[in-house]
């Protein structure tokens, strides 16, 4: 019991005017983590002094920004397997108290619908539309063409709220759902838009990297082909290289889920949370 009475006392004196005072209370609180979160909400909330609470917001949120940094380390390290899990882990950075269980919950329901529907018998093609039904007339999931620089556009528990979501989210909750169903759908990174494609290993001599057409999920699932993809490259005046049509790492996604997260709030000119993303964006290249 001791912890909760050195806590309470550090708690108490994290109005003192001394610097040097508030520095010491400051280290002592962040060593102990998140056990002390609840400490401070309380006190945050009985307490009318603006200092205090904002010397509160600051431990809270390094404590918090701490965790992410350390969870999304492990995945990385771990193989990063779970995109969703990525995903998650760079939610919690804008929404440190998100209910992750509520977010795949919802993710569920749409797979539910999905897989009432689908048959066995048939095409890739007819199962990809079958998606596009559910995801985008059943459910009114879009492009957020309006406010495309938005911050959460990028937060998937806003995503699935608002239903309007960018590129990478809207091709994150799309692929999330065809694997959950058994259907190979993964992420392409083109420059300047993100991509998926439809992958059948078998057919890995007929097709460019086995990819059978490509999807765009900012375009309500439009299908095109390879040739599409040429087109748009000659456009940007860029080199068709492999990497723009074969299927990227999940870590790769989630780097570029970072690096629209920076430009958003550079925009914004949020420059402390520029500074933490590309902390994140640090950790997913080391080696």
């Amino acid at each position: 019991m001791e912890n909760i009475a050195e806590i309470s006392a550090l708690v108490k004196l994290l109005d003192d005017p001394d610097e040097e005072v508030y520095q010491h209370v400051e280290k002592k609180l962040l060593e102990y983590g998140g056990e002390v979160i609840h400490y401070l909400e309380n006190a945050w909330e009985q307490s009318f002094d603006s200092l205090m609470q904002e010397r509160i917001e600051n431990i809270v949120h390094q404590i918090q920004f701490k965790t992410v940094k350390e969870d999304l380390n492990l995945w990385y390290l771990s193989g990063a397997f779970d995109l969703l899990q990525g995903a998650l882990i760079i939610n919690r950075y804008q929404y440190p108290d998100l209910d992750e269980q509520k977010v795949i919950n919802q993710i569920e329901d749409i797979k539910r619908d999905i897989w009432l529907g689908l048959q066995y018998e048939m095409s890739s093609v007819e199962k990809v539309k079958l998606i596009n039904h559910v995801l985008y007339q059943q459910y009114g999931f879009g492009g957020n063409t309006k406010n495309h620089h938005d911050p959460q556009n990028s937060y998937l528990s806003q995503v699935l709220e608002s239903k309007k979501g960018n590129q990478i989210s809207l091709a994150i909750i799309y692929s999330t759902l065809a694997q959950k169903l058994d259907l190979p759908v993964y992420g392409i990174n083109l420059p300047q838009h993100f991509i998926l494609g439809y992958i059948d290993d078998s057919k890995q001599e007929g097709t460019e990297y086995g990819v059978l057409f490509y999807i765009n999920a900012f375009n309500r699932g439009n299908i095109f082909g390879k040739h599409d993809v040429d087109q748009f490259l000659r456009q940007l005046n860029l080199e068709a290289l492999p990497e723009y049509y074969k299927p990227c790492s999940n870590t790769d996604i989630i780097r570029r889920v970072i690096r629209n997260l920076i430009s958003a709030y550079e925009n914004a000119g949020a420059t402390e949370k520029v500074a933490e993303l590309n902390e994140l964006q640090q950790i997913l290249t080391e080696k």
